[in-house]
């Protein structure tokens, strides 16, 4: 792709360009106005075109930090090829609300494509579909589990979409996990627009975790290494692929102490945790249901009957509800 001038919004930049360009997409009831910022750097030859973008729900601060650490340390400042646009903060509302939604409720990540006259979950999604999305040849999004959920570092890509396998594997987090787009996800609209787009996930919303940073921008160099971008990058990872993922959760109501955190595989029949009744009067045991590594878990103490517990990828028949 890489066209010899590409226009963002109202902005146009050149081969050897860089610059940023703000797409407006609302305001705030006091009256301050806020947009998408793009960033976009360009080498001096063509090549392709890649996407950076994080803080698309505006509480999952670890994407930010790694775009923001990627900056301030020049990954982009001297490629060697083609174009990359970061987009650090996609859901600004979110951000500054320490929320994973805009000022109406609802999910940036549910609204794609958008349109420039729906809500502003909508705008926001549609300042990227319209904008960003006919520009790039491929795209990196950044997440960490919601509310007190803690991802360990992984990547999901497309089922049977072998160029989003391809960049899964090339950044090189630990966990692999092929899975369905959900509908009206940003991962959805890429795959409509046949651009391999993948999902990194690692730690928790509001809270910094650096292991997961860590990951998130060695896998940048090792995507910029792998489109000829630079010319060196870190040292691939041990992975592992899972084809399916369950949630083991909460059978009673109470308090949890979870001895059990991702990053550990956990066999049939194991003891998790205790759940227990906060006036001493009763608990109940959680026995893991299966084999399999565990991707994810609850941080909150508190749980109701039903709530998530552990996270599991595996490769037995699915146990339970699957998850994006």
């Amino acid at each position: 792709m890489d066209p010899k001038l590409l226009t963002i919004y109202n902005q146009s930049f050149d081969f050897g360009q860089k610059g940023v360009v703000t797409i407006p997409v609302g305001k705030l009831p006091l009256g301050p106005k806020i947009g998408v910022k793009v960033f976009v750097y360009r080498a001096t030859k063509p090549g392709p075109t890649v996407l950076l973008l994080g803080g698309l729900h505006g509480d999952e601060i670890n994407g930010v930090e790694i775009l923001r650490r990627a900056q301030e340390d020049g990954f982009f400042d001297k490629i060697a090829v083609g174009t990359v646009i970061v987009i650090p903060l996609l859901n600004a509302y979110g951000f500054i609300q320490f929320s994973r939604d805009v000022t109406d409720g609802k999910d940036v990540n549910r609204s794609f494509p958008g349109s420039n006259k729906g809500s502003m979950a909508s705008r926001v999604a549609n300042a990227i579909t319209k904008h960003i999305l006919p520009n790039i040849d491929a795209g990196i999004d950044f997440h960490t589990g919601g509310g007190q959920r803690y991802n360990f570092p992984q990547v999901r890509y497309t089922t049977f979409d072998s160029r989003s396998e391809t960049l899964a594997k090339v950044f090189g987090a630990p966990i692999l996990l092929p899975q369905k787009p959900i509908a009206k996800s940003l991962r959805r609209s890429a795959k409509d627009f046949k651009i391999p787009l993948i999902v990194y996930e690692g730690g928790e919303a509001l809270r910094y975790d650096d292991d997961s940073i860590n990951h998130g921008t060695n896998g940048i160099l090792r995507v910029l290494h792998h489109f000829g971008m630079i010319s060196q990058s870190p040292t691939p990872t041990q992975q592992e692929t899972y084809q399916k993922t369950t949630w083991i959760r909460a059978n009673n109501s109470g308090l949890v102490e979870t001895p059990i955190k991702s990053g550990i595989y956990i066999r049939k029949g194991q003891k998790l945790c205790e759940i227990n009744d906060p006036y001493g009067e009763s608990k109940t045991l959680i026995i893991s249901a299966l084999d399999g590594f565990v991707i994810g878990h609850n941080n909150c103490p508190v749980v109701v009957h039903g709530d998530p517990l552990f996270h599991v990828a595996h490769n037995a028949p699915s146990l339970g509800e699957e998850d994006e």
